[in-house]
């Protein structure tokens, strides 16, 4: 349950502003509080696979250089990634307490089992921050998205591709792991646009958001629905859209139907412009890096207004009511609106989406 105002989706060049020090005093020197620790502090970071671009080649390396800035480069990040491994990453847990970091950011493979773990650095007095998915167990804050508001801007996306046929199409979903609690979130904020607009003919939970899992499925909607008969199919996430899209094309589509997906992907922009996966969802991976690095070192250093500056919304987890919290908004990424959003942004050139392969296809779009 959330208790926090409704973020619309809006560019999220201009909120990057944010990183660039809207929110005054974080890192500040001049800072009245009595810190804990100095700047010579370590935080502890756990990812939760590898599948997922974004974790690898944004988040860790953004954290990374956000806690040096903030700590007069002192400050360094123990890194850990699960491998998609619940077991793993409680064994990862164990070794960052044994280690004592100051803090731990961690993003569950299962939010449920991590439960454990965070108990086991409540009792060693080490402050634990659920990043990107939201944890059970004592957690002293949440830094991630407006998740409920990803599945709407997908679920309307799909709607908005159909158009007047939407009520007669069937669409395959293709929800995540249901270990992951934002998969019931991205599901709730979808069917909130699917449901009453389009038929649902067969809909998936995908096993630790693996890619694999999801093409297996959608290669037994395509044999139970018929290949020509699915209209659309909502994906929780590029991954996935990608092994759906594969799974379409094995099956002798020559048209794939409008696909959605999420965290923006050098590979899923690269299907968009090439007009195979309709759409993205693009969150802003600096700003969500940058204020979970920045709540992490607040806490540390016990600077309580910037911790509550960056933390205006709460959040209950099925453990936890009132998590305070951190929430960026999220925009749709189309063919119209790559240069305006992720290039923009810095996220990625041209020159990295338009290789050789799609040349053409960034020239048609006048991607250049």
């Amino acid at each position: 349950m959330r208790r926090l105002p409704h973020v619309v989706a809006v560019s999220l060049s201009t909120l990057l502003l944010a990183s660039c020090g809207v929110i005054e005093g974080v890192g500040d020197s001049s800072s009245s509080a009595s810190p804990k620790k100095g700047d010579d502090i370590t935080v502890g970071l756990l990812l939760p696979d590898r599948d997922t671009g974004r974790f690898e080649r944004f988040d860790y390396p953004l954290i990374k250089k956000r806690v040096a800035a903030l700590t007069n480069d002192k400050g360094t990040v123990r890194y850990a990634n699960a491998g998609a491994s619940a077991k793993k990453q409680s064994t990862q847990f164990e070794q960052m307490i044994a280690a004592k970091v100051d803090v731990i950011l961690v993003d569950a493979v299962d939010a449920k089992a991590i439960a454990k773990d965070i108990q086991k650095a409540k009792d060693a007095a080490i402050p634990v921050i659920a990043y990107d998915r939201l944890a059970q167990g004592p957690i002293d804050a949440y830094v991630s998205h407006d998740n409920e508001l990803v599945g709407q801007v997908q679920g309307r996306a799909i709607v908005g591709a159909l158009g007047d046929k939407a009520k007669t199409s069937k669409i395959v979903m293709m929800n995540g792991s249901v270990a992951d609690p934002n998969t019931a979130l991205f599901k709730q904020g979808a069917l909130s646009e699917l449901n009453g607009n389009v038929i649902i003919a067969k809909q998936y939970d995908t096993r630790e958001w693996l890619p694999q899992v999801a093409k297996a499925n959608m290669e037994k909607a395509i044999k139970a629905i018929g290949l020509n008969n699915i209209a659309a199919v909502y994906s929780a996430n590029d991954g996935m859209a990608g092994a759906v899209i594969d799974a379409l094309k094995e099956a002798g589509a020559n048209k794939i139907p409008p696909v959605t997906g999420q965290d923006a992907d050098l590979a899923a922009l690269q299907r968009i412009v090439a007009g195979e996966q309709f759409m993205t969802v693009y969150k802003s991976f600096l700003l969500e890096a940058d204020n979970a690095a920045e709540l992490a070192v607040a806490k540390v250093q016990d600077h309580g207004i910037e911790f509550d500056a960056l933390t205006p919304d709460t959040i209950d987890s099925p453990t936890q009511q009132d998590v305070p919290a951190s929430l960026v908004p999220v925009v749709a990424v189309t063919q119209d609106n790559i240069k305006e959003t992720v290039i923009q942004d810095g996220v990625y050139t041209v020159k990295e989406i338009c290789t050789p392969e799609y040349a053409a296809d960034c020239a048609a779009i006048g991607l250049k």
